[in-house]
């Protein structure tokens, strides 16, 4: 059985050229390693992220995961992009990034991503840098399998 998943980095500055993305890499390999059908990353703007999110969506992917855009900037609109789309919150899997990333970094706390379900997809925002990516991923990797197989209607 092959899964798909979608990766949407998001960052005003990597939409317009002005330097690369090196979060969407990150997070397409891991999911590739993982056995998932992933096209490259997605990258928009900040302003851009409420009408990417649902057009991602309408693929029906069984992970879509975000970078960029969850932090305390006025741009920064991705929590509520998400939000305004899941069916269900899955609150531990962003508390727990949060608490992972504070651990070295204080500001990890100041991150505002969501996580949760839509339809039959695993939604997560992971914050832009490649230090809060790797703690999303981790926090990811133990129960990822899991969720999926859940929302499959497998036994649990």
């Amino acid at each position: 059985m092959s899964r798909s998943a979608r990766v949407v980095v998001v960052s005003t500055r990597a939409a317009g050229g002005q330097y690369a993305d090196r979060t969407g890499p990150v997070i397409r390999a891991w999911l590739q390693e993982r056995g998932f059908e992933t096209p490259e990353p997605m990258v928009v703007a900040d302003a851009d992220v409420a009408g990417a999110l649902p057009r991602v969506l309408a693929e029906h992917p069984d992970v879509l995961l975000t970078t960029g855009g969850t932090g305390a900037s006025p741009d920064d609109r991705t929590p509520e992009a998400t939000l305004a789309l899941l069916d269900a919150e899955l609150p531990g899997l962003a508390e727990e990034l949060r608490r992972r990333g504070a651990a070295t970094t204080p500001t990890a706390l100041l991150s505002r991503g969501r996580a949760g379900v839509t339809g039959r997809t695993v939604v997560m925002n992971l914050p832009g840098s490649t230090g809060g990516v790797r703690d999303g991923l981790e926090v990811l990797d133990g129960v990822l399998d899991h969720l999926l197989d859940q929302l499959a209607g497998g036994d649990h």
